[in-house]
């Protein structure tokens, strides 16, 4: 937590640099969603990795762990709805750092499938990712969690196959495209 908290949000990249594609959930509402990627579908980034020692420790010994990612959340930042694009993952969400209301409560609000889910610092939640889902951080304080894309475990061995092959698709098209990770 304290390594991300540490974090100089004003250099990571906003979603939308790194994937210009999805500037309408990022670039909708002029506020920023902020990421540090440490780690995506299996590519490291070893500069991030780097910022954060004791993450980067725990990842390499989580190989069913795919993809990394702390995600600033501006204040009163909202991620409309969405859905994640295969099965072959399942999306967990570890608050760090989860503004308040005035009254106490988790000042994000997830809705992931029409329920809504509020968590705190040292919260988390795991879902499928390909279920309709949105942010709203009602707060005037960024929030920041940790993002971890885990490996679907007892898929059937299609399903399992499919998602290897993406998962390659996806690496292949990330190291010609040449983005940046960086902050």
């Amino acid at each position: 937590r304290d390594e991300a908290v540490a974090a100089r949000l004003e250099t990571m990249p906003r979603f939308h640099e790194v994937m210009p594609e999805q500037a309408e959930i990022s670039a909708n509402d002029g506020r920023d969603w902020r990421l540090l990627i440490l780690k995506a579908y299996d590519v490291e980034v070893p500069e991030n990795l780097a910022k954060m020692p004791t993450l980067a420790r725990l990842l390499r010994e989580c190989p069913e762990v795919k993809s990394a990612i702390v995600s600033f959340l501006a204040p009163r930042k909202h991620i409309p709805l969405h859905r994640g694009p295969f099965r072959g993952i399942m999306r967990f969400h570890l608050g760090l750092k989860m503004p308040k209301e005035p009254g106490g409560g988790p000042a994000t609000i997830m809705m992931i499938d029409d329920h809504e889910y509020r968590i705190a610092d040292g919260e988390c939640l795991l879902w499928d990712d390909t279920f309709p889902h949105e942010v709203t951080n009602n707060a005037d304080e960024p929030r920041i969690a940790l993002l971890l894309d885990v490996w679907r475990p007892h898929m059937p061995v299609d399903m399992e196959i499919l998602s290897r092959l993406i998962v390659g698709a996806v690496q292949i098209g990330m190291r010609y495209r040449g983005v940046s990770y960086t902050g």
